[in-house]
């Protein structure tokens, strides 16, 4: 049996599962196949960051992603503890997602997103997300589906796939693995990961108890929240699921049996539980030499292996996905030029580097208060009490690298992108603070148009030329030019000086990913030119990026 396709995508997890639903929505072909019989309840990633929420939004799924996850009105807290039952050493403050729309609904200036996290399980997101792909008819689900190889030509790729019905083959214009760190695709590719590796193993179960998250607090212990962090010799770690009957644990025991006993400790209490399930993992922080070859890509953990501090993994998976997208769906419809696939991992890896730097950043944070615990603390003396003390004073300092990351989540830019005006300078790049800037390269910042509808919201699936104040300067040229080229593009007005005055610019190119491509109060003297470098086309005199 061989299937034909536009895009053959290797891996079903969150971030194949996007790519696959974006690529239907635009109406590209593309079949996914997963080696697994269907998606496992198993505990991995749990936060949805607000970009990514943001991008989920963009595609219409942020309220159902919303109505599986956790409830808004639990708070997101995070704390430092010897156990559940005693009183936390640390305390960080983090609102609900309910507390935290109403803070963005009341925002006038650009320093809000459009929407807040939302902390969702891997296990309930990738269901949704498949129910949401099987229902697109361009796009083929195919579970129980083994890649094992393949081969490439001038005009395509050739894979081979294993299911219980034997070898088949799927022909595909373009190849995406998204399967994840131990990726057969990247193997197949002969790309490295480099970086630090196996920094250090924990193992990770996974539990149901469904009178924990009501009896909260127990006696004098810490309050509703997201994670509690137990000052130990265990790095032990518990979780709070989205379900808020589940729980994970994360912890350096001998064996898997011991992380029942572990759980039990950490709980401090007796309570009705099960142990569902108990698996190892290893702390990696590594990045590929390359984003892919020839027609075939890579995405997410097949090309970036973060430690989750911060929770910058699969949230940069989805940022890759969407950058992927709509330059495949582009060139699939003929009218991009060779620098627009090209710019997927000009743009993305410096992203992905910049992301494992983060994560390294707030995973020292962790290990600096986590090395300060020692056995006497589990004594009960003033020394004891003191020695807590100073460690909840770093810990107040140290952790909230982990959890502050607003600036790696909505901050970054693309720099030197051949499909991105030149710009000199730049906002400086922060991971814990967001300057909303609305420079080149970077994602245009939200603000409210009315109550309830974003500038985010009618920036349109092909290029928007964005025409603000009460007397912005034509664009017809600049939407000629790329109609020209036979990209799709449209004028946006908004004649509203509130946000000419946040924006900075009277015209701006934004791409449907919602990234900046150039910005200006006049169109520049050769629109053509702006017109074939925003398309992935060379142009003559400008800088090398651009150049092909």
């Amino acid at each position: 049996m061989s299937i034909n396709t536009d895009v053959l995508i290797v891996g079903a997890g969150p971030v194949g599962l996007t790519l696959a639903v974006d690529l239907g929505m635009r109406g590209i072909d593309c079949v996914l196949v997963e080696r697994k019989e269907e998606p496992q309840f198993l505990p991995k990633m749990e936060r949805c960051n607000a970009r990514t929420m943001e991008i989920y939004r963009r595609m219409g799924l942020a309220e159902r992603i919303r109505a599986a996850g956790l409830r808004a009105d639990v708070p997101m807290d995070v704390f430092v503890v010897r156990n559940m039952t005693e009183p936390p050493l640390l305390h960080l403050d983090y609102p609900s997602v309910e507390a935290a729309r109403a803070q963005i609904a009341a925002c006038d200036d650009t320093s809000q997103p459009a929407e807040p996290y939302q902390l969702i399980s891997q296990y309930t997101l990738e269901p949704l997300l498949k129910s949401v792909a099987e229902r697109l008819g361009p796009v083929q689900v195919m579970y129980g589906t083994e890649f094992e190889d393949f081969t490439e030509d001038a005009a395509g790729v050739s894979a081979v796939m294993r299911t219980a019905r034997g070898a088949e083959e799927v022909r595909a214009q373009y190849m995406v693995g998204c399967d994840g760190g131990a990726s057969r695709v990247r193997k197949k590719l002969g790309i490295s990961l480099r970086g630090e590796g196996d920094i250090l193993r924990l193992r990770q179960a996974l539990y149901r108890c469904d009178e924990l998250f009501d009896r909260i607090p127990i006696g004098e212990g810490p309050g509703k929240g997201r994670h509690y962090h137990v000052a130990d010799g265990q790095s032990s770690f518990l979780i709070m699921q989205d379900s808020t009957r589940h729980w994970t644990l994360h912890a350096q025991v001998d064996s898997d049996a011991a992380m029942a006993g572990q759980f039990e400790k950490v709980v401090g209490t007796p309570v009705d539980y099960e142990m569902l399930h108990v698996g190892e993992w290893k702390q990696n922080l590594l990045l590929a030499d390359r984003y892919g070859a020839g027609r075939v890509f890579l995405a997410g953990d097949a090309v970036h292996l973060v430690i989750p501090t911060g929770g910058l993994g699969m949230n940069t998976g989805v940022g890759d996905a969407i950058d992927l997208s709509w330059k495949l769906a582009a060139t699939l419809r003929g009218w991009a030029g060779p620098n627009l696939l090209r710019s997927y991992e000009v743009e993305r890896r410096q992203i992905g580097d910049r992301n494992v730097g983060a994560s390294r950043y707030a995973s020292l944070g962790r290990r600096k208060w986590r090395s300060m615990w020692t056995p006497e603390m589990e004594m009960d003396t003033p020394e004891a009490r003191a020695l807590e003390c100073r460690l909840a004073e770093v810990a107040d300092v140290e952790q909230r690298k982990t959890n502050e990351m607003i600036g790696a989540e909505l901050g970054y830019r693309y720099v030197d992108s051949p499909v991105i005006w030149p710009e000199p300078g730049g906002p400086e790049h922060r991971l814990r603070q967001y300057d909303p800037t609305a420079w080149t390269g970077v994602r245009l910042p939200h603000a409210w148009v009315k109550a309830g509808s974003s500038i985010h919201d009618l920036i349109g699936d092909g290029f928007t030329v964005l025409r603000l104040g009460r007397k912005p300067p034509d664009a017809a040229p600049l939407v000629a030019a790329l109609a020209a080229q036979g990209a799709p593009a449209t004028t946006l007005d908004i004649p509203d000086d509130r946000l000419r005055d946040l924006y900075g610019r009277d015209l701006f190119l934004v791409r449907p990913d919602l990234h900046i491509v150039w910005r200006g109060n006049a169109l520049p003297d050769n629109v053509t030119a702006l017109a074939r470098i925003t398309t992935g086309h060379s142009t003559d005199g400008m800088p090398q990026a651009h150049a092909g």
